[in-house]
């Protein structure tokens, strides 16, 4: 199965799920070029759900780690599935592009302000 990108959207993460637990499960399939956990590991907020993104350094590892949906890690059943590298002027972070497409009943805008210094202008 081949893809044209190299980030697949994880949902349904455990609120107990680490960064480094989703970096080892991920790791096994591809080299891992990014990974991002919302809300992050140290957020002071409530969490009944977390998002992951993660960016592979081969587009090839997307298709094989949506293999990985309905595996049930921690307490829930992953959802995998591939998502579209958007860049818009000024940032080139895909990564970025996902919070900005995210639900505000995922993810809170107390997550945010860590991204207020990048402009989507040119």
């Amino acid at each position: 199965m081949s893809s044209s990108t190299h980030v697949i959207q994880v949902t349904n993460v455990s609120p107990s799920t680490t960064s480094e637990q989703m970096r080892i499960l991920f790791g096994f399939l591809g080299t891992i070029e990014e990974l991002k956990l919302f809300p992050p590991d140290d957020s002071p907020l409530p969490v009944t759900s977390r998002v992951c993104f993660v960016k592979f350094n081969e587009p090839e590892s997307v298709g094989v780690s949506q293999h990985l949906t309905n595996t049930v890690f921690v307490d829930r059943a992953l959802i995998v599935v591939p998502f579209a590298e958007v860049v818009f002027p000024g940032s080139a972070n895909p990564i970025f592009q996902a919070l900005l497409k995210m639900p505000p009943t995922v993810l809170s805008s107390a997550a945010l302000p860590r991204f207020s210094s990048v402009c989507l202008c040119e």
